[in-house]
């Protein structure tokens, strides 16, 4: 019974992109690639809960960087700013939360090495309530768009 738990609480889907925990889907982890020196490096992916409970993503870990931290982009008349989001991203029941650029994202602080392009970064995202899932995000060259609808999928 044990096993059935565990092999039903993480359960990864057909592609790569694509995996769940809990009530929780997450597909299409992502990054841009850093040039040498960079000091950061931006986190992007999709996550869907499927459940009638509220949760939260509180953190997330990786040894690519010497921290991650949540953050969103907010627009104040014409000017943009960006902060950390202390208490958690909010992951409300049946809602889809995307972090893209120019919302929430995430940022790698002090990058290990640099991101480059073709490569994966692992890290752990730890929910409040569905727990740790492992994910690797895809490094994209620099400069490249935002996945499209199109390489969703539910």
């Amino acid at each position: 019974l044990a096993a059935l738990v565990v092999g039903v609480s993480t359960v990864a889907c057909a592609r790569e992109d694509h995996a769940r925990v809990g009530d929780l889907e997450v597909s299409v982890p992502w990054s841009r690639a850093t040039p040498p020196q960079a000091p950061v490096a931006g986190g992007f992916l999709t996550i869907r809960n499927r459940g009638g409970t509220d949760d939260r993503l509180l953190a997330v870990e990786s040894a690519a960087a010497a921290r991650v931290e949540i953050h969103e982009v907010r627009h104040e008349g014409e000017v943009a700013k960006m902060r950390e989001v202390t208490a958690g991203l909010p992951l409300p029941a049946g809602a889809t939360v995307v972090l893209k650029p120019g919302g929430y994202h995430l940022m790698f602080i002090g990058p290990a090495e640099p991101f480059t392009a073709g490569r994966q970064v692992p890290a752990v995202l730890v929910f409040e309530r569905a727990g740790r899932l492992e994910v690797a995000f895809e490094v994209r060259p620099v400069g490249a768009p935002s996945p499209g609808a199109g390489t969703a999928h539910h």
